[in-house]
């Protein structure tokens, strides 16, 4: 857990970006795919929530939007010590060479499986000050986008990719494989055309929606773990698991043409599966209840 915190901080130094997950594009998408699949009695309660973002006293990071709040944890970094405990929030390290454990990095609750349950019992509960509700929703909204990044669930004894040297095609220097695929690598692939969140979530009928909504937050892990294992490091490695791996590895252009699909499948799950948990906690038939 240190050193990935040690890591996460080394990188925000060294890029530009503030965000260090799907990057505010990647998050964004996964949430505007949500937004499209709410029901109305959730759309209604979002705004009534968002309408008290002034109460987050985060100027900077306004919420406007379900687009805003997927950004606004990431984007309250810049407050640091105000919110620096969220930090261990956005990843969960479980080896892709061992077996899949859902309680593996994930001490004392600060993980992203455990604090999509927590986020969810706050966004529910109509007994807490909205400006709760709103933060919990933003967590909901940004970690289920987290979730779906292969590098934020499985990794190799590397922090999630983080000390892994890298190359995207032609662009070098202080990448690591990472902040490729939080970043470089999503953004290719949400724009490749036909690009955009709506156009991603076009290319799926709605039986294809429904299957994407079945299972749970533990089934949905252990997809991204598995995705992780052999879209991240069994693409770039012939045998991922034998002793730790440092590169430096390249992700060319025949690598990224294989993995856009995968990116883009990942955001529209992403998007899905946000809205059956959004439409669960705060539409009609949580209204009803």
């Amino acid at each position: 857990m240190i050193k990935r915190l040690l890591a996460f901080a080394l990188f925000a130094l060294l890029l530009p970006s503030p965000a260090l997950a799907w990057w505010d594009y990647g998050h964004k998408s996964v949430a505007t795919i949500a937004y499209a699949e709410l029901d109305p009695q959730a759309r209604r309660e979002i705004a009534r929530l968002i309408a008290h973002s002034r109460e987050l006293e985060t100027p900077q990071c306004r919420i406007r939007s379900l687009e805003d709040a997927a950004y606004w944890p990431d984007c309250i970094r810049a407050y640091n010590e105000r919110f620096n405990y969220t930090f261990p929030w956005h990843y969960q390290d479980i080896n892709v060479c061992h077996a899949f454990d859902i309680k593996e990095g994930c001490k004392d609750g600060n993980c992203i499986t455990a604090q999509i349950a927590r986020n969810l019992k706050l966004l529910s509960d109509k007994k807490l000050p909205m400006r709760e509700r709103l933060m919990a929703l933003a967590f909901v909204a940004h970690l289920l986008g987290d979730l779906h990044q292969p590098l934020h669930v499985g990794e190799h004894d590397d922090a999630g990719g983080n000390q892994v040297n890298a190359r995207y095609g032609a662009i070098g220097g202080k990448l690591n494989l990472h902040s490729i695929w939080d970043g470089l690598l999503a953004e290719r692939a949400i724009s490749s055309p036909p690009g955009g969140p709506r156009a991603i979530l076009a290319h799926y009928s709605a039986a294809g929606v429904a299957a994407m909504q079945q299972g749970n937050v533990e089934d949905w892990t252990r997809e991204t773990w598995q995705l992780s294992h052999d879209d991240v490091y069994g693409l770039l490695f012939a045998n991922p698991c034998q002793g730790k791996q440092r590169g430096p590895v390249t992700i060319d252009e025949a690598m990224t043409q294989k993995l856009i699909p995968a990116v883009r499948l990942q955001i529209a799950r992403g998007g899905v599966r946000l809205a059956k948990l959004l439409n669960e906690a705060l539409g009609g038939a949580a209204a009803r209840a």
